[in-house]
C-alpha cells in the first residue's frame, strides 16, 4: 500500500511538471499529490487504451474509476476525464460518483479544456454545494479562468470573470491555502485589468481625447491605486490637466506621484513637465 502510494503522488506531480513553469505552483503540487491518493481505495486496473476505453462497456465503479487514474497519471488527462464522466455515468449513486465529477474537472483543467472544467467543477457544485471539495472546486474555477487571460489588447471579459471566481473564493473560504492563492493571483489580474485602461487611455490621449482619456487614468488610480500601472496613471493625468489648461490639477497629481513613488520615473517626467509648463503654479 505505502509503495502504491508513493508511486501514484509520483507520478501525480509528474503531470504538473509538464505545464509551463509560470503556471505552476507549489499549491497546485500539494493539491495533485493529494488527489492520487484516491488510488489507495482502488484495487482494479486499466485496459491498454483506445477507442474501447470509453465505449459504454458495464464495468464496475472500481475498476472504472482506476482506469481513469491511470490514464491521469500516465499523462492522458483527456481519457481520464472522459472516463471519470464514465463512471458517474454507470455508477450515479455510488460514493466514487462525487470524487469523479471533481476529478473530471481536474483531468480538463490539467487537459488545458478550460471551459470543460469550469462547467464539471460548476456541475458539482450544483449537486454538492456544501461538500468538504467545495472550496477546491471553486479554487479550480478560477484557476481555469486566470489561464485563459488573454493580452490586454484584447478584450478582457475573461479576465474579467476571473477576478470574480477568485475573489468568490477569498470571500467564501478567507483562511484556505486556496483564498492565499488566489490573492497573489487576484493581484495579477487587476495588474491586467489596470494595464488594459491604461491602453486605452493612452489611445485616448494620443488622439486629442482628453476628458475620455482622464477617465481611464482616473479609474486605474482609483480602483487599481496598488498595480504597477498607478505611476504612469498618475503622470498621466497631469499631462492631460495640462493638455486641458488646468496647471493646479497638474501639479497636485504630481506632488501625489512625487509622495508615492519619489523614484519612479513617472515622477521625474512629472516633474519636468511642470517646471517646463506650469513652474509658477504651486499645489493646493
Amino acid at each position: 500500500m505505502q509503495l502504491h502510494l508513493a508511486f501514484s503522488q509520483t507520478l501525480a506531480i509528474g503531470l504538473i511538471m509538464q505545464i509551463e513553469p509560470r503556471k505552476r505552483s507549489p499549491l497546485k503540487l500539494t493539491l495533485i499529490a493529494l488527489m492520487a491518493t484516491s488510488t489507495l481505495l482502488i484495487g482494479g486496473c486499466a485496459g491498454r487504451g483506445g477507442p474501447k476505453d470509453t465505449a459504454y462497456v458495464a464495468r464496475d465503479v472500481d475498476t472504472l474509476y482506476s482506469a481513469a487514474k491511470e490514464k491521469l497519471d500516465a499523462g492522458n488527462p483527456k481519457l481520464a476525464a472522459a472516463l471519470f464522466d464514465e463512471v458517474e455515468r454507470q455508477h450515479p449513486y455510488s460514493p466514487w460518483a462525487r470524487r469523479a465529477q471533481l476529478m473530471s474537472a481536474f483531468s480538463n483543467y490539467v487537459g488545458r479544456d478550460y471551459n470543460k472544467s469550469i462547467q464539471s467543477a460548476q456541475r458539482f457544485l450544483s449537486i454538492h454545494p456544501g461538500n468538504r471539495d467545495a472550496p477546491y472546486a471553486y479554487y479550480l474555477i478560477g484557476l481555469s479562468y486566470y489561464e485563459q487571460i488573454s493580452d490586454v489588447t484584447r478584450d478582457q471579459k475573461v479576465t474579467e470573470q476571473a477576478k470574480a471566481a477568485l475573489t468568490e473564493v477569498i470571500r467564501r473560504f478567507p483562511t484556505t491555502p486556496y483564498a492565499t492563492d488566489a490573492k497573489l493571483k487576484l493581484d495579477l489580474v487587476n495588474d491586467h485589468l489596470a494595464g488594459k485602461e491604461m491602453e486605452i487611455g493612452r489611445f485616448y490621449e494620443k488622439t486629442g481625447q482628453w476628458l475620455a482619456a482622464q477617465l481611464r487614468f482616473q479609474n486605474v488610480v482609483t480602483n487599481f491605486q496598488a498595480t504597477s500601472q498607478t505611476p504612469e496613471a498618475l503622470y498621466r493625468l497631469a499631462e492631460t490637466n495640462l493638455a486641458l489648461g488646468i496647471p493646479e490639477e497638474a501639479v497636485k497629481y504630481t506632488a501625489v506621484l512625487g509622495s508615492n513613488y519619489p523614484g519612479s520615473k513617472w515622477y521625474e517626467r512629472a516633474y519636468k513637465l511642470i517646471r517646463k509648463d506650469a513652474p509658477d503654479v504651486k499645489a493646493s
